[in-house]
C-alpha cells in the first residue's frame, strides 16, 4: 500500500535520527574535524544502498555533477566553517541561533524560484517551527571572551550555505534522483575530509588516540547523521522546501533535548522548554498540511 505523505516520514525519520545524532555528538572525545573526517567516511555506507536502488547509475551528465556539487560543498563547507571557524572564534549560546533560522533563507528562495505555496494552516506552522527553532538552539552564556566580528561572518556564512543546501537540494530533486544527489553530497563530503585532516594540525593528529573502539563509537554516532541526511533528501522529493526545512529544523532538537534530559538528567532551560512547544504544535500543523 502506497504511503499518502512520503515526504513527511521521511523527514521524521531525519528528525529521529538527527535527534538521537545531536544527544550522543557530544560524548565523543574527538575534535571538530576529526569528526567531519569520520562523518565523511561513514556517508560512503547509506551511500551505498542509494546507488544500489539505482543500480550504479547515479549520472554523470553536467547537470547532475553540478547540482550534486552545489548541494554537497555547500552543505560539507558550511560544517567546516562552524567547526573551524565560527565555533572556534565566537560564542556557541549566539552561533547555533544564528544558523539554525538557514530555514528562512530556504523558505524565501523557494517562494520566489519554486512558487511553492501553503494553506493557511500550513503558514502558521511554518512561522511556528521558524519562531521555535532559535528558542530550540539557545545555549546559555558560558562567560565567553570572544571579540571581533569574525564569529558572526563565519555564522552567517553557514546560515545562509545550509538554507541555500536546502532550496538547491529540492530544485535538484526536480531534475535528477535523490540517490544521485546523496552520491555527490558524499563524494564532495570526502573531498574535503583532506582539508579537515590538515586544519587539525601534523601535531594534533599525532596526539589523539586512534583506539579502535573510539573511532567506532564515533563512526556509530555519524551514520546517524549520514542516514538523516539521506532521508531528507527523500523528503525534499516528495514534500514542499517551505514545510520539510522548518519542520526537520525544529522537531530534531526537541529529540535531542529529551534524550538529554534522560542520559544526562539535564533541564531544559524556559527558551529551549518554549521552543519544544512551539515545535511541537508546529509538527501536527505540519503533519495536516
Amino acid at each position: 500500500m502506497a504511503v499518502k505523505k512520503p515526504w513527511l516520514l521521511y523527514a521524521l525519520t531525519t528528525t529521529l535520527f538527527w535527534g538521537v545524532w545531536g544527544a550522543l555528538s557530544e560524548t565523543s572525545q574527538y575534535p571538530g574535524t576529526v569528526i567531519y573526517i569520520i562523518w565523511a567516511v561513514v556517508m560512503i555506507l547509506p551511500a551505498l544502498v542509494a546507488l544500489k536502488n539505482i543500480n550504479w547509475n547515479p549520472g554523470f551528465d553536467k547537470m547532475s555533477v553540478l547540482y550534486g556539487s552545489v548541494i554537497g560543498f555547500l552543505g560539507a563547507g558550511g560544517q567546516m566553517v562552524l567547526f573551524t571557524g565560527a565555533i572556534a572564534n565566537g560564542p556557541a549560546y549566539l552561533i547555533f541561533p544564528i544558523i539554525s533560522l538557514s530555514p528562512v533563507i530556504t523558505i524565501l528562495l523557494s517562494l520566489v524560484f519554486l512558487k511553492e505555496k501553503a494553506s493557511v494552516r500550513g503558514w502558521i506552522g511554518i512561522l511556528l517551527a521558524v519562531f521555535a527553532i532559535p528558542f530550540l538552539s539557545w545555549q546559555d552564556d558560558t562567560g565567553s571572551t570572544a571579540t571581533g566580528i569574525a564569529w558572526l561572518v563565519f555564522a552567517l556564512i553557514v546560515f545562509f550555505a545550509w538554507g541555500a543546501q536546502a532550496f538547491f537540494m529540492k530544485l535538484a530533486n526536480n531534475r535528477m534522483r535523490a540517490e544521485s544527489i546523496f552520491f555527490y553530497m558524499t563524494v564532495t563530503g570526502l573531498l574535503l575530509a583532506p582539508v579537515a585532516w590538515f586544519m587539525t594540525g601534523h601535531e594534533q593528529m599525532q596526539e589523539i588516540s586512534w583506539n579502535p573502539e573510539a573511532v567506532s563509537y564515533t563512526g556509530l554516532i555519524q551514520i546517524l547523521n549520514a542516514v538523516g541526511a539521506l532521508t531528507i533528501v527523500y523528503a525534499f522529493r516528495y514534500g514542499k522546501a517551505i514545510i520539510v526545512s522548518p519542520l526537520t529544523n525544529a522537531v530534531s532538537p526537541v529529540i535531542t533535548v529529551i534524550i538529554s534530559l534522560v542520559l544526562y538528567s539535564t533541564m531544559p532551560s524556559n527558551p529551549v522548554l518554549a521552543g519544544m512547544i512551539l515545535s511541537v504544535i508546529s509538527m501536527f500543523i505540519l503533519a495536516f498540511e
